[in-house]
């Protein structure tokens, strides 16, 4: 294919690229294939925006076209900030619209690599985001394979894949990302299980996220997990070699776990926030790999210095919403031995769960503190979530303090279970070490 400038294009089509990132024919796309996305609109002002969110819901997630490390994306609370951002996303892309979707909580979010000749995909690699929906991609953690979701989803969002690659004429390398949500109350989890839930993919809801017909940040990461040269192989795709040519048949099936861990730069500047969100802020990343998910987490951590304690205190100060969630990660915690210290309602909905756990103040409510506790060095990990912006200022100080002095935390309760997960698999083997190698020969 030729662009208007008579320059000869190879591989994926400029029109395709156009399809998957102007917001209005993305949608258009999904509605063709019958695919779902969040409850949306596009807009082009702030009062397009104001109605379309009073439509919708708060909150919202809100992203312009175009744009890329999540430049210019936000969760969106209330009509002031929604407003106060359109004026900032006009600005980022301002001959294209802005998209408005339903901010899907609870959510668990799949990054899906795969890689097209125009007949034949691939799916090159399906990874589990470990953070839940609306932290960017590129600052989560993930695990591939995924390591709670069933194999019905898993077969599903794959099916999704290959249906978008063919509508879009993929030729070379595409990056999709979903978020799984249980479509009903009396439904499981996706999470539930440990990756042997019962019930079919129609028990949740899939959602098309992002299509970005190009390579994404995690063919490094997926290539050196599989042994499958994604990148080698797209370039030679591109230029005109079939998949069969190249000797790609089918998936790469492996035996073993690899997490990818964001590595973040919050202690080369001071007064940044530790706190994730739709906007990237990492600068690296790291791969742990193991026969589980478990040691294959904690050596990820362990390689971007956030060393998972096997014993010791641990602090917890989590927003409502995560309050039911923290309960059964207390329980395992206490199951190993830690003493856990909470925050005054924290504290109180756990006593009310019949677990027991000791009371400290928050910085406001005066000292003795969590802040404290870091200073002392009494604290071997905190887990600390908020909801809106006051609390988030409210709390700055324990994040900040322990990055200071290098005391590993979590800002998510899903991060906190994979944080369980590792330690009781510490505990229970320990670590041992192996080449890449000699994973990619066994699986």
């Amino acid at each position: 294919m030729k662009n208007r400038e008579g320059v000869k294009i190879l591989g994926t089509s400029p029109d395709s690229i156009d399809r998957a990132e102007d917001r209005r024919r993305f949608k258009e796309l999904l509605h063709k294939l019958n695919l779902k996305q969040a409850d949306s609109e596009t807009v082009m002002s702030a009062e397009e925006a104001v109605s379309a969110a009073e439509k919708i819901s708060y909150p919202v997630m809100v992203r312009p076209s175009y744009v890329l490390g999540g430049r210019a994306m936000e969760i969106v609370y209330d009509e002031n900030s929604l407003i106060d951002y359109m004026e900032r996303a006009v600005k980022a892309s301002p001959e294209h619209p802005v998209l408005i979707d339903k901010y899907l909580a609870g959510a668990v979010e799949v990054d899906v690599d795969a890689i097209s000749d125009g007949v034949d995909v691939i799916v090159g690699g399906v990874m589990e985001h470990i953070e839940e929906a609306g932290i960017h991609s590129g600052d989560s953690a993930c695990s591939l394979p995924p390591y709670s979701l069933n194999k019905w989803i898993v077969n599903e969002i794959k099916m999704q894949t290959r249906a978008l690659a063919k509508e879009l004429n993929v030729i070379g390398l595409m990056n999709i990302q979903f978020a799984v949500k249980k479509a009903t109350p009396t439904h499981p989890s996706p999470l539930e299980g440990e990756g042997k839930g019962e019930g079919a993919a129609e028990d949740y809801d899939i959602y098309i996220l992002e299509v970005n017909p190009r390579a994404s940040r995690t063919i490094p990461y997926v290539s050196k997990a599989t042994g499958v040269p994604l990148a080698k192989l797209a370039a030679k795709v591109m230029i005109g070699k079939t998949l069969k040519d190249l000797g790609l048949t089918g998936e790469k099936e492996i035996k073993h776990v690899a997490v990818k861990e964001a590595v973040f730069p919050f202690d080369r500047f001071s007064g940044v926030d530790t706190i994730l969100g739709p906007e990237m802020k990492s600068t690296g990343e790291v791969m742990g790999i193991d026969e589980d998910f478990g040691t294959a987490y904690a050596k990820a951590q362990l390689s971007c210095n956030n060393r998972i304690p096997i014993a010791g205190k641990i602090v917890i100060s989590v927003r409502d919403e995560d309050k039911e969630g923290i309960c059964e990660v207390v329980r395992r915690l206490h199951d190993m031995g830690f003493d856990v210290i909470a925050t005054r309602g924290t504290a109180q909905h756990l006593k009310n769960k019949g677990i027991e756990v000791e009371v400290i103040n928050k910085v406001k409510e005066g000292r003795p503190h969590i802040v404290d506790l870091i200073k002392n060095r009494e604290v071997n990990f905190i887990i600390n979530t908020v909801s809106d912006a006051q609390a988030q200022k409210d709390s700055f100080s324990i994040r900040r303090s322990a990055l200071q002095y290098r005391v590993p935390y979590t800002t998510t309760v899903s991060g906190a279970r994979a944080v369980v997960n590792a330690i009781e698999m510490l505990l229970k083997k320990g670590m041992s070490i192996k080449s890449i190698q000699e994973y990619h020969r066994k699986g």
